[in-house]
């Protein structure tokens, strides 16, 4: 059999706010030069946005030099940010502190990042983008002289043993002058791509968190259209880097998260019962009361900054959007900064008269030299600084953005990996976390399914074990598998048996996996490889 194939001028992976950005750009500008530009967007999700999460506050500076005119074409920003709260909670009282100037959010807007995805899709289908959902990229395709030309997406059908079933269909070769790898954070193929092309070996390493979410309906007299409410302190110990959000959107709707840094020291703190746990704070758990869960969803975040950022191109193609990580951490906001890593991507395509170019080696220093990068040095220390703990963090921040407005002349570094932070679990005290009472606090397979997670059960499991036994020997031995814990979605499951000689096992339920990401990052020994599942598959978010 023939490998089925198709050609365009140019492929972007992923279809979120960096890569639709990229498409709507590389669309006008191919008009205006009067330019025949085939340009192709796949996602591996089955509808665009469906694993879109943030969130979010969108600042509009992208936004107005992409689209002018998106009011007019109906942008779905209804809510716009009025007010802002910052507090520092213990378990049982709260202390309003300062908003810091760069956390206020006065002119951006609070928005559902799938709604506005799938907005910024149509936009880009008018303008002749081909999109296809439903589409996993699962390997880059390279050219005889090493230069990437495109994307393998991934087989459909296949049963456990890899052997194709009655719904069996083949994958397909997409083949592009210039791919644009949009994936987001901790992206399948950029990931790959970093590593084979050295692209981070002038730059530190990245850092990561994550981010559990809920949306919530609320009753009129508990919503606030506008305010939006951070936190830090309880319920995290002041060594470990976090916070939480709440978003008082339109429609009585309230988005509640919490970030934890995947820098943890301690294997027994679980990031999802965090979550859960802060909701019972008095002053938190009475603006859900009457209220209804309406949805669930989690994701990985770019912390890094700055110092972390890659080479972002090479033969044959670029990195956009948060599979570089252009997150500015103490703003908590990324959208506009990968939507504007996109559009100068395209803009840098568009340069040349002729052929599009085979490397654009200039694509970081442009990007750097653009307010993404402006915005990035003067928070590049801000992350760093709290390796000092809570308190040194704040205090760091408050002189360094407040007195030397990010100008200082040293820049920070982050000394260890994510997956190297982890203390053994006999150095570490177990966290008991309260029960569940399902209206307030959920579990996390109730939760799962409040993400609207689906998987086709007969594909083979999309996480993989690099060494097996290693789920035993350093995980469960050592920090007693902490996977069990800081997995959102209740994925892994470790069964001890009652016989002595009969080693514990590890169970891998991938039909939860809400596609975080987070196993891929903080596994100690980097066993656990994260790649897509079948086209289509995974949480469809809707509204999130």
């Amino acid at each position: 059999m023939t490998q089925e194939s198709i050609h365009f001028d140019v492929l972007i992976v992923g279809a979120g706010p960096a890569g639709l950005s990229a498409a709507v750009r590389l669309a006008q500008l191919s008009q205006a030069k009067n330019r025949q530009l085939s340009i192709c967007v796949v996602e591996k999700a089955a509808e665009v946005g469906a694993h879109s999460l943030s969130g979010a506050i969108l600042d509009p500076k992208a936004l107005n030099e992409l689209l002018p005119d998106w009011q007019k074409r109906g942008a779905p920003l209804m809510t716009p940010a009025e007010k802002d709260s910052f507090l520092f909670l213990t378990e049982k009282k709260s202390w309003h502190l300062p908003t810091p100037s760069v956390m206020r959010n006065q002119g951006n807007y609070m928005i559902s990042l799938g709604h506005f995805c799938r907005w910024l899709a149509a936009q880009a289908q008018q303008d002749g983008v081909n999109i296809f959902p439903g589409f996993a990229a699962v390997r880059v395709l390279y050219d005889e002289a090493g230069k990437v030309c495109g994307v393998a997406t991934g087989d459909k059908g296949r049963d456990k043993q890899g052997q194709p079933t009655s719904r069996y269909q083949a994958g397909i070769h997409i083949y592009a002058t210039q791919t644009l790898f949009a994936e987001g954070c901790r992206g399948s193929l950029s990931k790959t791509l970093i590593k084979h092309f050295q692209l981070d070996r002038h730059s530190q390493h990245q850092t990561y968190a994550l981010g559990i979410k809920e949306l919530w309906e609320i009753p009129d007299d508990q919503h606030h259209p506008g305010h939006a409410l951070h936190s830090v302190g309880w319920p995290l110990d002041q060594r470990t880097y976090g916070g939480s959000f709440l978003y008082h959107l339109e429609k009585n709707q309230i988005a509640i998260g919490f970030v934890v840094g995947l820098d943890y020291a301690n294997p027994y703190l679980d990031p999802y019962e965090e979550l859960q746990r802060f909701k019972t704070h008095p002053d938190i758990r009475n603006i859900f009361k009457n209220g209804r869960r309406l949805s669930y969803g989690a994701r990985a975040l770019n912390e890094g900054g700055w110092q972390t950022i890659p080479n972002l191109s090479f033969p044959g193609g670029m990195l956009i959007g948060d599979s570089a990580g252009f997150l500015n951490v103490p703003r908590i906001k990324g959208i506009h900064t990968s939507m504007k890593s996109g559009m100068i991507a395209a803009e840098l395509l568009m340069e040349t008269e002729s052929d599009l170019p085979v490397e654009v080696s200039t694509f970081r220093q442009t990007i750097l030299q653009s307010w993404v990068g402006e915005e990035l040095y003067a928070a590049r220390n801000i992350r760093p600084a709290f390796h000092g703990g809570l308190w040194a963090g704040l205090a760091y921040s408050a002189l360094d953005l407040y007195l030397f407005k990010g100008r200082v002349p040293w820049t920070m570094h982050y000394n260890r990996y994510d997956h190297q932070c982890f203390e053994s679990a006999k150095r570490s005290h177990k966290i008991v976390y309260p029960k569940h009472d399902n209206v307030l606090t959920f579990d996390k397979l109730t939760s799962v399914y409040a993400s609207n997670t689906h998987h086709q059960e007969d594909q083979p499991c999309h996480l993989v074990l690099k060494h097996p036994d290693l789920a035993v020997e350093v995980n469960y031995r050592i920090y007693d598998s902490p996977e069990t814990r800081y997995c959102p979605a209740g994925v892994y499951e470790m069964f001890s048996s009652s016989t002595p000689d009969v080693l514990p096992r590890l169970q891998i339920n991938a039909a939860n996996c809400v596609h975080c990401k987070a196993c891929d990052i903080k596994d100690p020994k980097q066993n656990i490889n994260w790649h897509p599942p079948e086209g289509g598959n995974g949480p469809n978010y809707g509204s999130m």
